[in-house]
């Protein structure tokens, strides 16, 4: 199904192929729960609170086995794509499920911490902007650079301009598309959108959000997602 789309429109990707290996799950970590809900129902539904959101394209892996047993499969603004053997892939994958969008946010299945007002502020850039942004937090701990190959400390890194990349990260379509496929056939090392825009020559603005916006990559990140995902919902329905 394609879908046909105005400018204003903004289509969302949630790239869910990976398998999550820092869990230690038996399963990918984006179906871990918190209440009645995994990670990646958590994460699509506060994309879909915002109304800009049309429709949330998720890529998950050919032999996933869990993604049709949720409710989400059945939402008529969920699509379900293939996704590739990397992030830039299976995102890839969802932008050529995309006839023409002006603009796509891209979204981690694991960050079910979205506040509301940040991805409102985010999806304001494209009123301005031809290149798009990012949610980022800057630094607050000391960073450290380690002696190459080694654990032990080679110096500390200056952290002022030092900012944690968050998702999600809005582009035109376009745009996105053309990068992710040149830096990609170039062979670039892609570890998020924004890096394959830096590839191009483009410099995506850093839109400050909350820290609590938080990726669950290790088991000790469930139990503080929950927490901030409780304080989220009790400010919302204040």
């Amino acid at each position: 199904m394609t879908h046909h789309s105005h400018a204003a429109d903004v289509i969302a990707v949630v790239p869910a192929a990976g398998v999550g290996s820092r869990m230690q799950a038996a399963f990918p970590k984006q179906y871990l729960t918190i209440g009645t809900m995994t990670l990646l129902e958590h994460s699509v539904a506060r994309l879909l609170a915002n109304a800009a959101v049309q429709q949330v394209i998720v890529a998950v892996s050919a032999d996933d086995g869990w993604f049709d047993s949720l409710p989400l499969a059945h939402d008529p603004r969920v699509v379900r794509v293939t996704g590739g053997a990397t992030r830039a892939e299976s995102v890839l994958a969802g932008l050529q499920h995309i006839r023409e969008s002006a603009w796509v946010l891209v979204h981690d299945a694991a960050r079910p911490c979205l506040h509301a007002d940040d991805l409102a502020r985010l999806l304001a850039v494209r009123e301005y902007s031809r290149t798009g942004a990012i949610l980022a937090a800057p630094v607050r701990d000391t960073m450290k650079r380690a002696e190459p190959g080694k654990t032990a400390v080679a110096h500390t890194v200056e952290r002022d301009d030092l900012w944690h990349a968050l998702t999600p990260q809005f582009f035109p379509h376009r745009l996105l598309t053309a990068c992710l496929s040149r830096a990609l056939s170039e062979g670039a090392t892609i570890t998020d959108e924004a890096s394959a825009l830096e590839y191009c020559g483009y410099h995506p603005q850093l839109i400050s959000g909350r820290s609590d916006n938080i990726k669950v990559t290790r088991p000790e990140d469930l139990a503080l997602a929950a927490f901030y995902l409780t304080q989220i919902q009790r400010q919302e329905n204040a």
